[in-house]
């Protein structure tokens, strides 16, 4: 059995604590025959919440630089959990180092980032991840599978959205994401990611985008201490900071299989509290998915009787090994935390068996390339293609 020993970067997050708890419960659902993981370190800038981590990861170094981390000889897996900005040279170094790379989306600033880092993992010989959960629900299996077996015929058109209202309100506070200096991109790195990530595991790669980038409220007040979609009350006297990256986006897209895409997403969507849902139509038939009914897909085929058509429900269930490792009845609902479980258990198989499993780095880059095109084509108001 392999052991692989990890430091979670940025461990005091919201992401670094999924992270965390993932590779000390993924051997309870999978077993350990594709390897186990030990938490070894944990890193955290802030001294103060530093101080909080021991027991998440009891016997963890508590480490406050990244460097350690990476030059450390006992770790076998960097995960960065880190903002957006410090992706890359993060990645670069741990990759230089000889280490495996996990890395939060998105994988880098740029496209070219991005593809420098795939080239040195492929160098070094290593196992690259970015960490793409929503399509590891296990009713995207589903989905793909009947895509690629035909079922719905040649694929025309896939339309897909994700928004959230974190922004929604002019008054809620500034935060890191909407600083281009920590998060370049804005919602199209943040959110934007996740839909491209879903388009690119049903439906291979995009080819062209034209996007519209805009945002919502140019100004917000910056609030000491409140975190992600924490509410505050303002006293009057706070500091207000220019927004600096996109709030929302609503793009068109080809795909190189020759279908078209309708997407937006965006962070300013009032009362949404996480919004997620995709269509795909065919020749055929066609799929429809809603976060909100998290394992349901809904499946329409020309092939039913004249007069009996109509979209059925599929509640994807312990037919699937990745469900039934959770749950031996469907439609109990598998949520983002299992998500998590499943690509970490898949991040250690990778690493115990030397296979790369989707979304590597290579992967990343081409996500990461209709990044670029968004904010390109926003810029320009005009298509960009993707080579």
């Amino acid at each position: 059995m392999v052991k692989v020993n990890v430091a979670v970067l940025g461990a005091s997050g919201w992401m670094g604590k999924v992270h965390t708890m993932a590779y000390q419960t993924f051997p309870h659902f999978f077993g350990e025959g594709n390897g186990t993981a030990h938490v070894a370190a944990l890193v955290e800038a802030n001294p103060q919440a530093a101080n909080e981590l021991s027991f998440r990861a009891p016997g963890a170094k508590i480490l406050q630089s990244w460097k350690e981390a990476v030059n450390d000889p006992e770790i076998d897996l960097i995960d960065i959990c880190l903002p957006d900005s410090l992706h890359y040279e993060v990645a670069k170094a741990a990759l230089l180092a000889g280490k495996h790379v996990y890395c939060e989306k998105p994988l880098a600033d740029t496209a070219s980032e991005a593809r420098e880092l795939a080239d040195i993992a492929r160098e070094k010989g290593v196992i690259t991840r970015v960490g793409h959960a929503f399509p590891r629900n296990p009713v995207h299996d589903v989905a793909r599978d009947i895509i690629t077996s035909g079922d719905i015929g040649d694929i025309k058109l896939f339309k897909g959205c994700q928004h959230v209202d974190v922004y929604s309100d002019p008054l809620a506070p500034y935060m890191w994401r909407a600083d281009a200096s920590l998060a370049p991109t804005g919602i199209v790195g943040d959110t934007g990611t996740h839909v491209f990530s879903i388009m690119h595991f049903l439906l291979g790669r995009t080819s062209a985008v034209i996007a519209d980038n805009f945002i919502a409220t140019d100004k917000r007040p910056v609030v000491d201490g409140v975190g992600y979609g924490e509410e505050t009350q303002l006293s009057g006297d706070e500091e207000w900071r220019d927004i600096t990256n996109p709030d929302g986006t609503n793009l068109l897209c080809r795909f190189e299989n020759g279908a078209r895409g309708i997407v937006d997403f965006s962070r300013i969507a009032t009362g949404r509290k996480f919004r997620q849902s995709y269509e795909v139509y065919g020749t055929k038939g066609s799929l429809v998915y809603d976060y909100d009914e998290v394992n349901r897909l809904r499946f329409y085929s020309h092939d039913d009787p004249n007069g009996r058509r109509g979209f059925r429900e599929i509640d994807v269930g312990p037919e699937h090994d990745t469900f039934r490792a959770f749950l031996p009845l469907p439609n109990f609902a598998l949520g983002y935390n299992e998500s998590k479980i499943i690509e970490v258990a898949e991040v250690i198989r990778s690493i115990s068996t030397n296979t790369p499993i989707w979304p590597t780095f290579d992967d990343g880059h081409h996500i990461c390339q209709i990044v670029d095109a968004c904010m390109d084509s926003s810029k320009a108001q005009r298509w960009v293609e993707i080579s």
